[in-house]
C-alpha cells in the first residue's frame, strides 16, 4: 500500500474541534486513529471534541494521561482513549487490552510512538504542530485505502 498525507493550517482551537467532530461521524469499529504533537499541540482536545460528538449523553471526558485508557458506550461503537506517555513497555499496551480494541472499538491514541511493532498497519496518523499562539499544522498521513473517503469532508 502506497502512504498518502496531506496537511491543514487550522485558526484556532474552534476549527481543531470541528475537524474532529467531522472525522468523528465517519469512524466506525476497528478504526484507529494515532495522536502525535508535542504537550499543549491540542491532540486532547481533538479527541475529546471528537468523543463528546459522539456521546448519546453529554459527560466529562477527562484526559486518560493518568488513568492511560478511558472508554466510552457510544450506539455505533465503544471508544478507547488512551494516553501512552506514561507507559514505557509495549507489554503495559497488551495488558491494557488496546490491540483487541484496535479490531472492535473506534480508538483515539495519544503518544503512539510507545506501540512499538503494535502499530496497526491501516491506523490514520494525525500530527497536531503547534505555528502560533493559537494556530496549529495538522497532518494527516495513511497507507489503508479507507482513509481518502473519510477524509473526504476535510478537503473540501
Amino acid at each position: 500500500m502506497a502512504s498518502h498525507a496531506f496537511d491543514l493550517t487550522l485558526q484556532d482551537a474552534d476549527q481543531t474541534a470541528r475537524l474532529a467532530v467531522t472525522l468523528g461521524r465517519v469512524l466506525t469499529a476497528g478504526d484507529v486513529v494515532l495522536l502525535t504533537g508535542d504537550v499543549g499541540a491540542g491532540k486532547t482536545h481533538f479527541a475529546r471534541a471528537l468523543i463528546q460528538s459522539l456521546l448519546d449523553v453529554p459527560e466529562d471526558v477527562p484526559s486518560p494521561t493518568f488513568t492511560l485508557v478511558q472508554t466510552y458506550d457510544t450506539r455505533d461503537a465503544a471508544i478507547w482513549h488512551a494516553d501512552l506517555y506514561r507507559l514505557t513497555s509495549v507489554y503495559e499496551i497488551e495488558e491494557l487490552g488496546l490491540t483487541d480494541a484496535f479490531s472492535d472499538a473506534i480508538c483515539l491514541v495519544e503518544w503512539p510512538d510507545r506501540l512499538g511493532d503494535l502499530r496497526p498497519e491501516d491506523a490514520l496518523d494525525l500530527t497536531l504542530t503547534v505555528t502560533g499562539d493559537d494556530t496549529r499544522r495538522l497532518s494527516a498521513t495513511w497507507n489503508d485505502d479507507k482513509w481518502p473517503e473519510k477524509l473526504g469532508a476535510w478537503r473540501k
